[in-house]
């Protein structure tokens, strides 16, 4: 329970500090919607999503208003659409994006997850149709985000998958050349995807899910960024074990605005609750920053050398705090480092503190991976392949979530802007080595194996 001084504290975080609720997203199993004709298929989702989420939005507004917490974005999550659309072509599976995209503009929300695939060992007709139906289905809607996991500690890497996604990848961003690659930003590639994640674009319903359930995003990295400058104030002398402990205090106390939020919203769908995720997600608002964190802990910027130290401190407090907070903490909770959603990051990227070398090293210890990092136009399949395998790679190895939501910008070259609007910000373009070369070694394909440790019990 709360104390009188942790009452005061919630309410500066919520008054000045930019605590929110980043996402309640509704999660729906669609397995029971399965037909061989297109037709019954679609009219089922529609039915089964719309009776579901009707009233997702004004009740989330509802909560929000009563306990004075701003619900950011209201998210639906699906099952992966290449299961329960198994049987269509490719062309079909963008018709149904369509389709899927109306259903969220009738219901309001703000996104749909869940146009995914779990290709980690290998392909169904639907993971091919899906796959290869991706760009045209983000460039052709405005609310479908994707995600296909193509790793897992347990399975290893499907490197014919990796390739796949790079051509997705570069497709997606020519087919909105017009808007600097933007389809690209509404797609994860993942290794060890959870079943659970209600933050975009990864989020999709994992198959051991209930039919419905209400999972919870939410962020705080100016309410930190605020509990370490308040400690740095008081003593200057606190050390970094009494450091974490403070992040760690002030992750608890988020955990527990979200949970609240997340049951009630939940209690008045009629839903049960499923996880609060405490991820430190930025936005392009000054004061909302994971990268100011860094630089209240003593750094010049994020990407100097102590970086790394630093985001495997924040990111192991953040999950203890969460943990402590609720029995049921679940999907990426941690630290995000997306580049061009986060105004410090995007400026350490600029003055060239932070390069993709950098990025990679600092997502062996953060809650994702290369997020939102925008790259010359020119760089090929072979070199964005890659710089796949490489963060698959780190997540297999280390048995953690990673994964990349990169952006090739059509035209542009590194130093060049992009902008993509909205919560998505923008991003100085990052140089990539040998970006228009060759890589022999991922056209060989096949499936690296799984490590020795993944074998124990």
């Amino acid at each position: 329970m709360f104390n009188d001084s942790e009452f005061i504290t919630t309410l500066e975080m919520l008054k000045y500090e930019h605590l929110d609720v980043r996402a309640v997203t509704l999660g729906i199993n669609l397995t029971d919607c399965a037909s061989h004709d297109i037709g019954v298929f679609t009219a089922n989702i529609r039915k089964k999503i719309t009776s579901l989420a009707g009233n997702l939005v004004a009740v989330c507004n509802q909560v929000g208003e009563k306990y004075g917490i701003n619900v950011v974005n209201k998210r639906i999550s699906i099952s992966p659409i290449s299961v329960v659309a198994a049987p269509f072509s490719a062309d079909r599976m963008v018709g149904i994006a369509r389709t899927l995209d109306e259903i969220a503009a009738e219901v309001n929300v703000d996104f749909i997850g869940g146009f995914s695939a779990l290709v980690e060992k290998g392909f169904s007709h639907g993971d091919r149709a899906l796959i290869e139906a991706i760009p045209e289905a983000l460039a052709q809607t405005g609310r479908i985000c994707s995600s296909v996991n193509v790793g897992t500690t347990r399975a290893g890497i499907n490197m014919d998958a990796v390739l796949m996604m790079a051509q997705a990848i570069k497709k997606a961003a020519e087919l909105t050349r017009d808007k600097d690659g933007l389809a690209c930003a509404k797609l994860c590639v993942f290794c060890n995807i959870p079943e659970d994640v209600p933050f975009m674009a990864g989020a999709y319903l994992g198959i051991g899910e209930p039919d419905a359930v209400i999972n919870v995003g939410v962020s705080g990295p100016g309410v930190v960024k605020k509990a370490i400058d308040r400690l740095v104030e008081a003593d200057g002398k606190a050390d970094l074990g009494l450091v974490a402990e403070t992040i760690k205090r002030t992750a608890c106390k988020v955990t527990r605005v979200g949970e609240l939020i997340g049951r009630e919203v939940a209690q008045n769908l009629g839903l049960p609750f499923g996880v609060v995720d405490l991820s430190l997600a930025p936005t392009p608002t000054v004061g909302d920053s994971v990268g100011e964190i860094f630089q209240s802990l003593g750094l010049l910027s994020i990407g100097v050398p102590g970086s790394t130290a630093a985001l495997a401190m924040l990111n192991d407090a953040v999950k203890k705090g969460g943990a402590f907070a609720s029995s049921y903490v679940g999907g990426l909770s941690g630290a995000f480092i997306p580049v061009s959603e986060d105004l410090n990051i995007e400026e350490a990227a600029r003055l060239g503190h932070l390069n993709i070398e950098k990025l990679e090293a600092m997502t062996s210890v953060c809650s994702v991976g290369l997020d939102m990092v925008a790259i010359p136009g020119d760089t090929t399949e072979d070199t964005l392949a890659g710089i796949i395998a490489d963060e698959m790679a780190i997540g297999m190895i280390n048995s953690k979530t990673t994964a990349t939501r990169i952006i090739p910008v059509p035209g542009k070259k590194a130093g060049d802007k992009a902008f993509f609007g909205g919560l998505l910000g923008h991003a100085t373009i990052i140089d990539v080595k040998n970006a228009g070369g060759l890589n022999p070694f991922i056209r060989r394909g096949g499936r690296i194996p799984a490590p020795i440790h993944s074998l124990k019990n």
